[in-house]
């Protein structure tokens, strides 16, 4: 009956931070330099890449979100925990005495915390369902608020696609550091983020 409330959904954020923007803009053929925080990223390019782990970790509302759902997750779990130990003592306490009972009144208790380890099981489905769906829901979000800026943020700059890169993702295999906007972004999305 161990309920496994993990926060696999922020893993999950992880992957779907991946973002593929692809953004329509007029052609810029000038060769105006913009600067990220150690390499330069010509605007005749017009592909770049964000770092998503490093988005994940630097990025305020994310962190927020992860302390906040963590939160929620273990608050569930001792609720769960002290529910189960409740009922493991009503069983422990019928046990004991199910000797001197008598048969109508042991059969009604055994129906009795047949039903109530019935309820706990359907409780502790219910509370890792929610705890899921909130995930899902606020994964969703983060999904959208990085995908509304780096499309803005493309379309200012002129990028005609924001490729996320996460290490150990096969996806791309090689990227020049000069494509790298995570720096520029991060800032971007947390000054968003604070207003």
């Amino acid at each position: 009956m161990k309920a496994t409330l993990k926060l696999s959904g922020i893993a999950t954020a992880v992957a779907i931070v991946s973002v593929m923007a692809s953004c329509q803009n007029k052609d810029d053929k000038g060769a105006t330099v913009k600067k990220t925080d150690s390499t330069a990223v010509a605007n005749s390019e017009k592909i770049v890449y964000v770092n998503s782990d490093s988005l994940l970790t630097k990025y305020h509302y994310f962190t927020d979100l992860k302390t906040k759902l963590e939160a929620k997750s273990k608050t569930a779990q001792t609720d769960l925990a002290s529910k189960q130990q409740a009922f493991q003592r009503e069983v422990a306490q019928y046990q004991q005495q199910a000797n001197t009972l008598p048969a109508d009144q042991r059969a009604a208790t055994e129906e009795r915390l047949a039903r109530k380890q019935q309820e706990l099981q359907t409780y502790t489905q219910n509370a890792g369902a929610a705890i899921q769906n909130e995930q899902a829901a606020e994964n969703e979000k983060l999904y959208d608020k990085v995908a509304d800026y780096l499309k803005e943020y493309a379309k200012k700059k002129g990028y005609k696609m924001v490729l996320g890169y996460s290490k150990g993702n096969g996806t791309i295999l090689f990227a020049d550091e000069s494509l790298d906007v995570t720096s520029e972004v991060i800032i971007g999305l947390n000054e968003a983020y604070k207003k």
